[in-house]
């Protein structure tokens, strides 16, 4: 029996540059919509649960567009506001080689998600309706408004008994000068109030300004991690390792953090597509796995095959069941299936 599972978040519209041009390049652009909420809850809804979007969109033909995507995607519109002018953009340049993929966004504290008013959305009424909810870094990034709404909302979910799962999705270029600094004392709070958390040592390190002996990135992991768990009093903290091959593949290696023992994903060795939403992804499948009663082995090698197949397919969004992803766990090679 699927749950209900609610994430909290914008929605932007993707435009994107075909092939491995430049912007400067490039002469069309190929759109769509995403965000990690978007992400996560469409994955969730393949996975046989009921996935609700609360966020809000522009009342016009740009947020008509939004909505007609959302429904293909399978996301319930149940908890979608209509209001305000404007949705936030951002701009894909695909990388290639030693040339990363580069995210440029636009319009983005204009958007009606960003400028959403006290009073927009009814936190207990959602509370009750929803198992799960997802909130991330990104959303947090945004404004003091979004951040109040976002704390709020969490603090409800709690009240009722619901599971509060947290993404770190720290970003660079939205926290601007000193963002770490900035960004520390919302995090906290987040992650006081958060169940399941999706981060690395990395946002032990930057983010909450812990510190380690260790210089490798396995070795901080085992160290920082289960002292974040402890101080938070998180039952579930989950991430990933990534790696570039010299051959332009990548390689992804999941791990999660339950009751005080590690348990790390075989490794995957890909070829990729498309690099955005592997970490909404792997997300999901956390979350799938933590519902479903997996063991901490299935549910970690599961959410990272669902990482490495988001790599596979075009757009932000993961677009396989969960047989599918079992079946890519087994199957070595893809070959055509009949």
């Amino acid at each position: 029996m699927g749950k209900q599972v609610a994430a909290f978040g914008e929605v932007m519209m993707r435009l994107q540059v075909p092939g491995y041009e430049l912007l400067s390049q490039a002469s069309t652009l190929n759109y769509s919509f995403s965000g990690s909420g978007v992400n996560v809850v469409s994955a969730l809804a393949r996975f046989g649960h009921t996935g609700h979007l609360v966020s809000i969109l522009p009342d016009n033909p740009v947020g008509d567009a939004a909505v007609s995507y959302l429904q293909k995607l399978g996301v319930s519109q149940r908890f979608l506001h209509r209001g305000g002018d404007y949705i936030g953009m951002y701009f894909l340049e695909n990388g290639f080689g030693v040339r990363p993929s580069r995210v440029t966004y636009s319009n983005r504290k204009e958007s009606s998600f960003n400028t959403a008013d006290e009073g927009t959305y009814d936190f207990e009424e959602m509370a009750k309706e929803n198992d799960v909810v997802h909130f991330c870094g990104i959303t947090l990034a945004m404004n003091d408004s979004v951040r109040q709404h976002m704390k709020s909302f969490a603090k409800t979910v709690k009240s009722h008994g619901g599971t509060v799962v947290f993404d770190c999705n720290y970003r660079p270029s939205l926290w601007g000068r000193d963002g770490y600094e900035k960004a520390k004392p919302y995090y906290e709070e987040m992650l006081h109030l958060a169940d399941i958390v999706m981060m690395n040592e990395k946002d032990a390190l930057f983010v909450l300004d812990m510190k380690t002996e260790k210089d490798k990135r396995q070795e901080q992991l085992l160290d920082l991690i289960p002292v974040v768990a402890e101080k938070y009093r998180i039952s579930v903290i989950s991430g990933t390792h990534r790696s570039i091959n010299e051959d332009n593949t990548h390689t992804l290696c999941g791990f999660i953090f339950k009751k005080k023992t590690f348990t790390f994903s075989k490794t995957f060795t890909f070829s990729l597509y498309d690099r955005i939403g592997a970490g909404d992804a792997y997300a999901s499948g956390i979350i799938h796995g933590e519902i479903k009663g997996f063991s901490p082995e299935k549910t970690v090698t599961f959410a990272t095959a669902a990482g490495m197949l988001t790599h596979t397919v075009v757009g932000d969004t993961l677009m396989l069941s969960e047989n599918e992803i079992l079946r890519a766990i087994t199957d070595s090679v893809g070959d055509i299936e009949r």
